[in-house]
């Protein structure tokens, strides 16, 4: 399997000051772009924390094959 480059970014802000959320970019070495989705987790501390792990692990189960 190729060694893989996992992309992700954070930033937590007060939930009222924010007006939209646009779509990340990375440039590949072939000149091309792909789009990283952005997603927003909104509560408490530890309930962020939930639904950031229960992202991750369902980010995974959509690549079985890794």
């Amino acid at each position: 399997m190729a060694k893989l480059t996992l992309v992700y970014g954070m930033r937590l802000l007060p939930s009222e000051e924010i007006a939209a959320v646009g779509e990340g970019k990375v440039k590949l070495q072939n000149g091309r772009e792909a789009g990283v989705t952005l997603h927003i987790l909104e509560g408490s501390k530890e309930e962020i924390e939930k639904q950031l792990r229960q992202s991750v692990e369902a980010f995974f189960d959509l690549y079985p094959e890794i």
